[in-house]
């Protein structure tokens, strides 16, 4: 997993709330279990004006020009700002998959749904809650001035607006450690693959018999 320390990112405002996994990723493209490949299709019913299928080349697929994420002042955005209850509905783990693929490394919203917080955290993104209020501020910044950034700094915990603000978040210290060193639950497992060979060998010679 990517490590994540320190970002200084384009933001893109996607001001809905209530914004469903489904609508993140929709379901006809969940058949793949390949972490890459789904950026194109992340928001695919807003993001295109025909229906998206999985093979199809979204190159020659007509935009919504309505669509926040297709317009030129917020291509390369890698920090997404939007509103309560973010990605709600179905657990799918897809959902982060085509938000990181997209190239989005932070989502700030005042609140998140519980599974989707936790799943971003095992594929290297940080999401950040900050309050309603906080994320209002941000919205009319971010809207008023093209080329908005924000530099989000883990280690700090903070949030820095380009005047200077800095606003603080909560994160779980074993969530902020694993992120800062680049650790999924598969890396914190192989941590102990000493412990885990041993117990192994020992396993085989107090019951040969589940061996043979």
């Amino acid at each position: 997993m990517q490590a994540f320390t320190q970002l200084n990112g384009l933001v893109a405002p996607l001001d809905r709330a209530n914004v469903d996994t489904d609508a993140i990723i929709p379901k006809q493209f969940l058949k793949s279990i390949k972490r890459s490949g789904f950026g194109p299709n992340a928001f695919d019913e807003w993001r295109y004006l025909d229906h998206g299928e999985p093979g199809m080349d979204n190159s020659k697929r007509p935009l919504n020009p309505d669509f926040v994420l297709n317009q030129t002042r917020y291509q390369g955005a890698s920090i997404l700002l939007t509103r309560e209850n973010f990605g709600c509905g179905s657990s799918r783990e897809h959902a982060p998959w085509a938000l990181e693929d997209n190239g989005f490394r932070v989502v700030i919203s005042s609140s998140f749904a519980d599974i989707f917080f936790n799943n971003c955290f095992k594929n290297g993104m940080l999401p950040i809650v900050l309050s309603a209020e906080i994320v209002e501020g941000l919205f009319k910044e971010v809207e008023s001035s093209v080329g908005y950034q924000l530099n989000v700094d883990l280690d700090a915990q903070s949030v820095t607006t380009p005047g200077g603000k800095a606003y603080v978040f909560e994160v779980d210290a074993v969530r902020k450690h694993n992120l800062l060193n680049g650790l999924d639950e598969i890396d914190l497992t192989m941590q102990q693959q000493d412990k885990i060979k041993a117990f192994e060998i020992k396993h085989r010679q107090t019951q040969p018999w589940l061996f043979n």
